[in-house]
């Protein structure tokens, strides 16, 4: 009855205290920046870090990379598109097994399959999600806005100017 659900009610805000509504109402909490390692890239710009830097988020562990797209080489329902394989060495090479740091935009925090969106910073200072499509190894993904899309439309061309990766002769 409405008594009893009331009575509930009550009885928790006693026990929980005047933080009880926050609780219920705050939101999931922000990804947290910081160091992670680099346990498995999934593909060229998709990783999996440890420890998981949003547990709120379904798959928060696997982070994906703001602003760079790689041909496609494990989506189960498309073929390995060209370039696809080198592009997931090339991110292999420089990432996996080693420590980088998260840096995420407040306007995304997750794409629509739950994984992170993020910068990501190898320990030598360099900008992965740049150097992928400065080499040539993936385009500038401008489908949403983001802090550096026109630094990576330039890099784009760039590489595709001095016919880098990708770019050069099939």
């Amino acid at each position: 009855s409405l008594g009893a659900v009331v009575l509930l009610l009550a009885l928790l805000v006693l026990l929980r205290g005047p933080r009880f509504f926050e609780d219920i109402f705050r939101p999931a909490p922000a990804p947290a920046e910081g160091w992670y390692t680099v346990v498995r890239v999934v593909d060229g710009d998709t990783l999996v870090v440890a420890p998981n830097p949003n547990p709120a988020s379904r798959e928060g562990d696997r982070i994906r990379l703001i602003g760079v797209d790689t041909p496609e080489s494990v989506a189960p329902d498309r073929p390995v598109e060209r370039f696809g394989k080198e592009a997931d060495e090339f991110t292999r090479r420089l990432a996996e097994g080693r420590r980088v740091r998260l840096v995420f935009d407040p306007a995304q925090t997750q794409d629509r399959y739950g994984r992170t969106l993020a910068y990501v910073y190898l320990e030598d200072g360099t900008f992965l999600n740049a150097e992928i499509i400065r080499q040539g190894y993936g385009f500038a993904y401008t489908r949403f806005p983001f802090a550096y899309l026109e630094e990576f439309r330039a890099l784009e061309r760039e590489a595709r100017d001095a016919r880098r990766g990708l770019w050069g002769e099939p």
